[in-house]
């Protein structure tokens, strides 16, 4: 008869922590990550207008907030051969001569001396493993059916289980498991009869839109030809370097700006809107080779943050200047102008409808945003540190996989922004955002169970069908139970915003 000695395997066999990952809604693209941020798996792709949701990521009832539970367990002395609260996990090693020294094989060897023999460290760690393999299922019966699958953690510590497990006394332990946020309306009336006021940028208005893109459309077709004779005026093409410094409370020249300054910068003196205002008049007539320098403030609007209400001191170099020599417009270049036209009214009807279209969807776009972000005014929501880091991650690891299909980064650069100290900045900078982000999704999973919304079982199929494929495509690995559930809530998504659209009283004002 062969003698094995047991030893008494250390981990609390329990599943690592794999939360579900959230995804973002765009269109899978071949990529590689590298570095500590995981890559975010493949998003999903909802061909239908209505289900292209900004912002949305797979819906939080699927993810968490922290749950404590408190577990005890009396160690009690058992007769029989059950002497544990319940299996062990161990390994065995064979001895040589397949013997314990000092005993003939086959001889039964002593608790006392057997304990001695592997340890009592050993055989107390065994005995705790045992007591939480045992225990923790009853301990986690209070919050079954909330808790989420893989979220359950122990967060008492395993050297103070060790330093105070006792057969005498009850053994005690703390568990973490994550429940889904609750949604707390602010008002009365919860979601209905909202307001919404939906802000229409004049640049996507049809008719202002389509004259402008058969003015590009023309300009297109001309030729560039060099200002000798005189200055900049508008209409012109000019090529600048920029330079820019801050000017102090004394008037004197500060730091540079290098977010500000440029070489080599085109500039089409009819589409300056996004320009500092007061830039194009201070440039005004300016001259190939000569130089001008003026002063300017950064409005308190300005996109960058640490630009707002600067005053700064610009030096402008004309390098080159150019005007456009631009065909008659008529008849004969409505072929050139828009393929399959015949006349320049063919043109403008064509430009006009797909400007429409483009208008129409640019509005249903604005009023789901203006509607999500009234969501996210009316509640109220806990959101744990896991969930939001969770979502952060997955908004961050969405945005560098755009940058990598726009290939605006290359792989040196992903590993880079990819650490985990970049991931950390991100979160850290978004919060407001992704707090935001989570109470829309809360709210639109809300509303969706309490109107008793439905879509067809049909579409379901279908929108997992096409994201699969898309996988397959790009040969990519996929969890489609996951990609179900993404889907899933896309779907959802569509369903409510649809509702709200029709209940809610909607006001569109222009910019």
């Amino acid at each position: 008869m062969e003698a094995v000695l047991l030893n008494s395997a250390l981990r609390l066999l329990l599943p690592t922590p794999t939360r579900p990952s959230l995804y973002p809604v765009s269109i899978p693209q071949t990529l590689s990550f590298s570095s500590s941020l995981s890559p975010p798996r493949f998003p999903i792709r909802i061909s239908s207008r209505s289900h292209s949701l900004p912002g949305f990521f797979s819906h939080p009832s699927r993810n968490w907030r922290p749950f404590h539970v408190s577990a005890s367990a009396v160690a009690v002395q058992k007769t029989g051969k059950d002497r544990s609260p319940a299996d062990v996990l161990v390994t065995e090693t064979k001895e040589p001569n397949s013997s314990i020294p000092g005993f003939r094989p086959g001889k039964k060897v002593p608790e006392n001396i057997l304990v001695n023999y592997i340890g009592g460290n050993n055989v107390q760690q065994a005995a705790i493993e045992a007591t939480l393999k045992k225990t923790l299922p009853q301990a986690m019966a209070s919050v079954e059916g909330r808790a989420l699958k893989d979220s359950v953690r122990i967060v008492t510590k395993f050297s103070e289980m060790y330093d105070v497990f006792s057969l005498q006394d009850a053994f005690r332990y703390e568990v973490v498991a994550d429940v889904a946020p609750e949604v707390k309306w602010l008002s009365e009336n919860k979601y209905k009869n909202l307001k919404i006021v939906v802000e229409i940028d004049n640049i996507i208005e049809a008719q202002s839109a389509s004259e402008r893109e058969l003015q590009r459309r023309h300009k297109a077709l001309g030729l560039l030809r060099i200002v000798t004779d005189r200055g900049l005026q508008i209409g012109d093409l000019v090529v600048l370097d920029i330079f820019a410094k801050t000017i102090g409370q004394d008037e004197s020249e500060g730091e540079k700006i290098p977010s500000a300054e440029t070489k080599g910068f085109h500039l089409d003196t009819e589409e300056s809107d996004n320009l500092l205002p007061g830039f194009l008049d201070s440039i005004i007539g300016i001259r190939q080779g000569e130089t001008k320098s003026f002063p300017l403030q950064f409005p308190e609007s300005w996109e960058q943050e640490n630009l707002r209400g600067v005053r700064a001191q610009f030096t402008v170099e004309c390098k080159e200047l150019f005007y456009r020599d631009l065909p008659q417009l008529d008849d004969s270049l409505a072929e050139n102008v828009l393929p399959g036209c015949n006349s320049l009214d063919q043109v403008r009807e064509a430009i006009l409808q797909r400007c429409k279209e483009v208008e129409q969807t640019a509005i249903e776009q604005a009023t789901d945003n203006a509607i999500l972000d009234q969501l996210s005014k009316i509640v109220e929501v806990d959101i744990p540190k896991s969930l939001l880091e969770e979502q952060g991650r997955q908004l961050y690891g969405a945005k560098l996989l755009q940058l990598q299909v726009e290939k605006k980064i290359n792989e040196s650069q992903l590993a880079s922004l990819s650490s985990e100290r970049a991931v950390g900045q991100f979160i850290n900078n978004e919060k407001e955002n992704i707090s935001k982000i989570i109470k829309q999704m809360l709210a639109v999973g809300e509303i969706f169970k309490c109107e008793n919304l439905q879509f067809l079982t049909e579409e379901l199929v279908k929108e997992v069908e096409n994201s699969i494929a898309e996988f397959k495509r790009h040969n990519q690995e996929y969890d489609e139970e996951r990609v179900r559930e993404q889907v899933q809530d896309v779907l959802e998504g569509a369903k409510v915003l649809e509702w709200l659209r029709e209940n809610a009283e909607i006001q569109y004002v222009k910019q």
